[in-house]
């Protein structure tokens, strides 16, 4: 895989797979923490979903300003160590069990990826900027991407064992561990990507970073403060932190707008096509990032989890107690799996009240067990699992399928790959409405099937569409202004993440789910029926640019 690439890939790979390890490691458990009655912070499926849309929201929200500050003063390699050693530290505070603990740590992993993401791949895409490599690009990227999945795929085995024998702590402290571990493989790989790290020089109109700090991000800071204090309690969407995010975006939207709007003819094209190709792909991270929110409440509520036969430290035991029928069945108390109570308020005071369906209430009759009786069954957060193993098994054959066409002459523009990518990936969707009804709405445990089925069709989606929108912004980008424009990539990304909490956190609003999963549906194909209207002016643009 490596021969006909450059030297540096590898030691980018490996960086990214292990940054990805502890990042999605601590994503797949997030929720689970904050919902956790005992050990964790007892929050119910609104708030969880709503802190979760926002964190990961914020994590892709600060790569335009990290690449800004790459390519004006730090330079990528400076940036890449800097933001990795704080996402580290990030994730070994955050099992830490103080909420004003979790709140920094959060921020230290906000702060840290706004460094790390858009510079690494930044850095990869000038490895492959010469003659001998361009072609390469698409393919460069496609093999860097797997690299992530390889992280994500084994993260939750660590974490799910880690987090079921010793604690959330364990599993967070692995996390950071992974991350550390990452930024030893880039330091070594140092020599075969020294020469790419060159700073883009300043042209007439460009503006300074300071003046950009005082326009853009003191004014972010701001609006988001109006946003969190306006009404005191989610004024326009689901709550306060909602409120903040999209305050806090304006800033920084108007001034993408204004980039473009002071580009010179020659740049112009090719801006409007990446900030059209933002837009449109908001809308499949909003959809996509479920994974972490919605779909692990389809893993725990509504699939059939138990295993026969099997031991081991990524299984939990259950356990049917002697609860009254139609009330409540409740984990065995030594484990840590559904996290049950919420809380409300009753004749004024607060109580908590079982919220979240235990596993056995809608296990079919005829598979009931006793009372009393244990079963094995494995973790929610293993579901978070799928995609990465999809990616891992799909990526060779995508891109050896693009090569193929490529020596055809056939290969699709980087364009029309993205939007196929949102056709797929809104099929995908389909997938879980048929779960839906297979369920009879819940009222039946399903298979684990749909959901690695759903995960396939969205796989491939994902993988038309993700690693082609890095190739994109290093193939149009003005060399100036590569970073900045890829942190514009992360902020669609983050736009999508934080509309994916919303999304999530009405999952309790529906009684239908299929009408849930049907909403999903429409966004993305209305996304990507937008795209394929754009494409022949994308296209030509690609063209003009020389570019594929």
């Amino acid at each position: 895989m490596w021969k006909q690439h450059p030297k540096a890939l590898p030691f980018l790979f490996f960086s990214e797979m292990w940054e990805r390890f502890g990042y999605y490691l601590m994503i797949g458990i997030f929720t689970l923490y904050l919902k956790d009655a005992k050990e964790g912070f007892n929050m119910d499926e609104r708030d969880s979903a709503s802190l979760y849309g926002t964190f990961i929201a914020l994590v892709y929200f600060t790569p335009f300003l990290g690449g800004l500050i790459a390519d004006r003063f730090l330079g990528y390699r400076r940036s890449i160590i800097m933001g990795g050693l704080l996402m580290g530290a990030g994730y070994c505070m955050m099992g830490i069990h103080n909420l004003n603990l979790l709140y920094l740590s959060m921020a230290l992993v906000i702060i840290g990826n706004g460094f790390f993401k858009p510079n690494i791949s930044t850095l990869l895409g000038n490895v492959y900027s010469t003659a001998q490599h361009m072609d390469q690009k698409d393919e460069g990227y496609n093999i860097f991407y797997m690299g992530i999945n390889v992280g994500a795929f084994i993260c939750n085995f660590f974490g799910a064992a880690l987090y079921t024998l010793i604690g959330w702590g364990a599993a967070f402290a692995a996390a950071g561990v992974g991350m550390f571990i990452g930024v030893l493989t880039f330091i070594i790989g140092t020599r075969h990507y020294k020469a790419y790290d060159v700073r883009k020089p300043l042209k007439a109109g460009d503006m300074p970073l300071w003046k950009i700090l005082a326009l853009v991000v003191l004014p972010s800071v701001i609006f988001g403060a109006i946003g969190w204090m306006i009404k005191g309690d989610g004024y326009l969407l689901d709550s306060n932190s909602t409120d903040a995010f999209i305050f806090a975006c304006i800033p920084v939207c108007l001034f993408y707008t204004a980039l473009l709007l002071r580009s010179n003819k020659e740049e112009r094209p090719a801006m409007g096509a990446m900030l059209a190709i933002f837009a449109v792909v908001v809308l499949f991270w909003a959809i996509f990032k479920q994974n972490g929110s919605a779909l692990n409440t389809w893993a725990s509520r509504y699939t059939d989890r138990e295993v026969k036969g099997v031991s081991g430290s990524i299984l939990t035991s259950l356990k049917q107690t002697d609860k009254p029928a139609n009330t409540t069945y409740q984990p065995d108390s030594v484990v840590k799996l559904d996290h049950q109570f919420r809380k409300i308020r009753e004749n004024g005071k607060e109580v908590k009240e079982w919220n979240y369906p235990p596993y056995f209430k809608n296990v079919a009759p005829g598979k009931l067990p006793k009372e009393g009786e244990t079963v094995k069954a494995w973790l929610p957060s293993l579901s978070q699992s799928i995609n990465p193993f999809w990616v891992i098994a799909l990526t060779p054959l995508v891109v050896a399928f693009f090569t193929w066409l490529r020596r055809q002459g056939k290969e699709p523009s980087t364009p029309t790959k993205i939007a196929f990518g949102l056709l797929i990936s809104a099929l995908s969707v389909l997938v879980m409405v048929a779960a839906v009804k297979a369920g009879n709405n819940g009222a039946e445990k399903v298979s684990a099937w749909w959901l690695v089925a759903s995960y396939g069709v969205v796989t491939i989606g994902e993988l038309f569409l993700s690693p082609m929108g890095l190739s994109l912004v290093s193939k149009l980008s003005p060399v100036r202004i590569t970073s900045l424009m890829m942190g514009g990539w992360f902020l669609s990304t983050s736009i999508g993440n934080k509309l994916s909490g919303i999304l999530a956190s009405q999952w309790d609003e529906y009684d239908d789910k299929t009408n849930y999963f049907w909403l999903n549906f429409i966004l993305l194909g209305s996304a990507a029926l937008f795209l394929f209207v754009l494409l022949k002016w994308l296209n030509k643009v690609m063209k003009e640019k020389g570019v594929n």
